[in-house]
């Protein structure tokens, strides 16, 4: 057992950010089902502790647990429903990684999940239609981060195919619109929240894209501060409570040309990024996308 814990924290540690939050959200599908099945054991309804987690309708329930606008997008209801959104992150994801960095992928998930839960709780308190139902809906899933990752590739990359079994290759702009108009003819069906939040999450992908593309903003830039601070403070070591001095090995020169290159490699992929944003993805040399992508891993 003890090998197999290790070899999933070493693959968790070298695997792309995609699959981190595959790692992630199975591994929390997994604990939650089993705690609920040690508990139904003596008879305890596990489901209870499991709504603390999820994301309420109802505005006042909501107040007393915000932390569930960041993990509903965590839980799923069962082994389909995760399958299907791992499977679209998964090769979203990878697509994801060809245009931006694993930091922005990691904060789209959020910022789309995020998003897509605003635009839940605000449609059923807002829309006299979902009324009846605010005391008793819960949202959960990760489909408004997916679709989010979804709609940033294809609006980066619109004329990227996609070879689809039994309709061929099709272009990424159809897909998203597509999924997105489904999204939209079914908001008054019996899974109305899920599609609310759905648009929520492609809205995000697209104002993300939207504000990449223009050099004016990053919508994924504060959090991934906050994450950031959030890693390193539970990095730092409770003992160092002074800061090290650092201790350069070598000669001055050794450290200029160590700037030189990672200047020089910085400015390669500036370059191959505005050769993406004028002639799309399909424009880019195999040298070019190599580059792009080892880019996105760091």
């Amino acid at each position: 057992m003890s090998n197999i814990i290790t070899d999933l924290r070493q693959r968790f540690r070298e695997g792309s950010i995609s699959l981190q939050l595959i790692y992630i959200n199975v591994g929390v599908f997994l604990l939650l089902t089993l705690t609920t099945v040690f508990l139904r054991l003596f008879n305890v309804e596990g489901l209870s502790f499991i709504r603390y987690l999820e994301m309420p309708a109802d505005i006042m329930q909501w107040l007393r647990q915000p932390w569930s606008v960041l993990t509903y997008m965590f839980l799923h209801a069962d082994v389909f429903h995760l399958l299907f959104n791992m499977l679209w992150l998964y090769w979203f994801g990878q697509l994801f990684l060809y245009n931006f960095s694993a930091k922005h992928l990691r904060g789209l998930y959020l910022f789309g999940g995020i998003v897509g839960g605003l635009f839940y709780l605000l449609s059923y308190n807002l829309f006299p239609l979902f009324q009846p139902m605010v005391g008793h809906s819960m949202l959960l899933g990760a489909s408004a981060s997916v679709l989010a990752i979804v709609v940033a590739c294809a609006v980066s990359m619109p004329e990227y195919r996609l070879n689809l079994l039994l309709f061929g290759a099709v272009r990424l702009k159809y897909v998203a619109l597509i999924v997105v108009l489904t999204d939209l003819l079914f908001i008054t069906s019996a899974n109305a929240g899920g599609h609310i939040a759905h648009l929520g999450g492609a809205l995000a992908g697209w104002w993300f894209v939207r504000g990449i593309h223009s050099g004016k903003y990053d919508a994924t830039a504060w959090i991934n501060r906050v994450l950031d601070a959030v890693v390193g403070w539970f990095l730092r070591s409770p003992k160092s409570k002074k800061p090290r001095m650092k201790v350069h090995v070598g000669k001055h020169g050794k450290d200029y040309d160590y700037n030189a290159r990672k200047k020089a490699q910085s400015d390669e992929i500036d370059r191959i990024l505005d050769k993406v944003r004028q002639s799309g993805y399909d424009g880019l040399t195999a040298e070019e996308k190599r580059k792009l992508f080892d880019a996105s891993q760091r």
